[in-house]
């Protein structure tokens, strides 16, 4: 396949967007039969990075913890105020689902952004061309914007439910987020994984690699937040109620 034009195939012709579609699933099948050969250096940069971002994180919730005005209101922690249920776990995988879903449509956004698009605008002319070379900087700044939103307000509603939490409790912050980490640092590293996958490749300028790292962020990052909710839900209560005594 020599360029992206519109060619006659078996006598159909083949439009640029299917072209386009063509080369994005050949980008992402040597992606990961790239990984495949060599896993643990692309994991060791993706764990490494969401780590990092767990961490800033949790330290972001402390502080806000610390500023924060507790709500006089009821209280709710999965298993702390009544025998725990199952249903419980379901619940928090219903709430981490949701963040997860945001943080892979990044990557993928990402992947048609920085790598689907540009190589539509090649094959344009005009003010179609003019288009698809604005759209691409324009998709990533709005995935940046929506991925900032959705840290400062993970941040500031986590922050203040620590705040209300720990006042409830008669402990601090900081002892509060000590009995949260064994549930908390899996949670969030699983959650922000495909973010620290989107980061790494967009520092290198590989965009075409991100649509195969959304499907694998994914994958790991399922099976670590069901054993996080579990834990959560039947473990992290108790080491509340120690840290209380």
């Amino acid at each position: 396949m020599s360029g992206l034009a519109p060619q006659r195939v078996d006598g159909s012709v083949v439009q640029t967007s299917d072209l386009v579609l063509v080369r994005g699933l050949m980008d992402t099948r040597a992606t990961l039969d790239a990984w495949k050969g060599r896993p643990w250096p692309v994991l060791a940069r993706w764990f490494g990075g969401s780590l990092a971002i767990t961490a800033l994180l949790l330290l972001s919730v402390w502080l806000v913890a610390t500023q924060s005005v507790p709500d006089q209101g009821t209280v709710t922690f999965p298993g702390l105020d009544g025998e725990p249920q199952l249903d419980q776990v379901w619940h928090v995988l219903e709430r981490n689902s949701l963040v997860l879903a945001l943080h892979g449509f990044a990557c993928v956004a990402g992947f048609i952004a920085g790598s689907s698009l540009p190589l539509e605008a090649q094959q344009r002319s005009g003010a179609w061309r003019w288009v698809h070379d604005k759209a691409g900087p324009l998709a990533i700044a709005f995935v940046i914007g929506a991925t900032a939103f959705s840290l400062v307000t993970q941040t500031l509603v986590l922050g203040q439910g620590a705040a209300t939490l720990a006042a409830h409790l008669h402990i601090s912050p900081a002892l509060l987020l000590v009995g949260l980490l064994p549930h908390a640092v899996p949670e969030l590293v699983a959650l922000f994984l495909p973010l620290a996958a989107w980061m790494i490749a967009s520092r290198q300028g590989d965009w075409h690699v991100l649509l195969a790292a959304t499907v694998v962020t994914v994958v790991l990052a399922v099976p670590i937040l069901i054993a996080a909710a579990f834990v959560e839900v039947f473990v992290s209560p108790g080491l509340l109620r120690a840290l209380v005594g």
